[in-house]
């Protein structure tokens, strides 16, 4: 009865919210469809650590469908030659990367015993198999056509992927830029098949020597080149964390759906994104 007294009062308050709402969902929770997001988790063990596992990882699945919408919409303003708009659209991305990385923090806790515990019940799933992620890797130039085979079942995720493969990615779109603003962008950089992994050019890292040199000609360039190596180190942040948290977690067991553990994550974790915007910076 207290409490229904203060939610009373407090509600005939002036400027106080509004408290009454219809028989079905509040507006906020039928907005942001809430009540779905919370039946989502349906732990197969009963061990606690499994929630939070479940839990992080659908957080993170979220945060790479709102990194992949800031980043295809960077990839187009650089189409249009909006350096501004393309600028603007990666650094919201940064932030969302930014909350990636600390997501680990979650499962920092999570020992071998309590992983083992549940490990069993995650079958073959890896995160490998993640659609959003593969597009985002997709996205940076880490492409791979093999890694559509996961999802030859799900004819969406596959087309998806597909077409993700097929188009030229971020940092092809910044050298396109590059090269309609006069700078020396190889052709073998600018007509290439866009399903290969990027090949590093001694003439591209030349390129972006020249956008960082004295003047104000290329500013704007240099600028969207800070922003796009800010991308770049949170990328090798992000694989350094998700290496640490198996490592912890597992040490070097192999991984749930058979690669190498430890050794596929290590190798992500050393290749470079965008990599003559890194080697340039010894010429310059």
């Amino acid at each position: 009865m207290g409490q229904e007294r203060h939610t009373t009062i407090a509600a005939d308050k002036p400027g106080a919210p509004r408290l009454s709402f219809g028989p079905a969902d509040t507006p906020y929770a039928a907005y942001a469809h809430i009540d779905t997001l919370h039946r989502l988790q349906e732990p197969r063990s009963g061990v606690s650590a499994e929630m939070s596992f479940i839990v992080t990882t659908q957080v993170m699945e979220l945060l790479f469908g709102l990194l992949e919408y800031e980043w295809t919409q960077a990839r187009q303003e650089l189409r249009a030659d909006d350096v501004p708009g393309a600028i603007a659209a990666l650094r919201r991305g940064l932030h969302v990367q930014d909350v990636l990385v600390t997501s680990w923090d979650l499962l920092a806790t999570l020992t071998p015993v309590e992983f083992n515990a549940f490990r069993d019940q995650l079958g073959e799933a890896s995160g490998f198999q993640s659609a959003a992620y593969r597009r985002l890797e997709f996205l940076i130039g880490n492409k791979s056509e093999p890694m559509l085979r996961p999802h030859a079942g799900v004819p969406k995720a596959h087309a998806e992927l597909s077409a993700a493969l097929r188009t030229p990615s971020l940092y092809d779109e910044a050298l396109a830029l590059l090269h309609r603003r006069g700078l020396p962008i190889p052709e073998a950089s600018l007509d290439r098949d866009w399903t290969s992994p990027y090949d590093p050019s001694e003439d591209v890292e030349r390129a972006w020597q020249t956008v960082y040199g004295p003047g104000t000609e290329h500013r704007d360039l240099a600028d969207l080149a800070e922003v796009l190596l800010d991308v770049a180190e949170r990328v090798t942040r992000w694989r350094q964390r998700h290496y640490a948290s198996v490592k912890r977690a597992m040490g070097a067991k192999p991984g749930t759906a058979g690669s190498s553990g430890l050794g596929w994550l290590r190798r992500a974790m050393d290749q470079d994104v965008f990599p003559e915007l890194w080697s340039a910076r010894t010429g310059i």
